[in-house]
């Protein structure tokens, strides 16, 4: 149960951080303007509090780990919002990634 919450956290920080950083995106490369910014600024912050609630009370663990599920969550957050068609070394790449995370969060320690 413990693993299966900490996924939960992941996903909705890389909701909250890849959306933030796209509306900022939006935002200044596409015009859309001072809203959309301010909605991604919003969404980067909740990012950091989702975050905090990770049971691993070691920041740079959390934030290393986090960093598989961000590699992954980009590639898919741009194949739904702007179409990006990955290729075998991104999908490759991604699943590296989320395989270090893994290694990195749950790897059974002796504490």
């Amino acid at each position: 149960m413990l693993i299966a919450r900490s996924v939960a956290l992941f996903v909705v920080a890389a909701l909250f951080e890849i959306g933030g950083a796209w509306l900022v995106w939006q935002g200044i490369r596409e015009h859309k303007g001072w809203i959309w910014i301010g909605a991604g600024v919003i969404a980067l912050g909740l990012y950091g509090v989702v975050a905090t609630r990770q049971h691993d009370d070691n920041f740079g663990r959390i934030l290393a780990a986090y960093g598989g599920i961000f590699v992954a969550g980009s590639i898919a957050w741009g194949m739904v919002a702007d179409g990006y068609r990955p290729d075998r070394f991104d999908v490759i790449g991604a699943l590296v990634c989320l395989s270090g995370m893994a290694v990195i969060m749950y790897a059974p320690r002796g504490h």
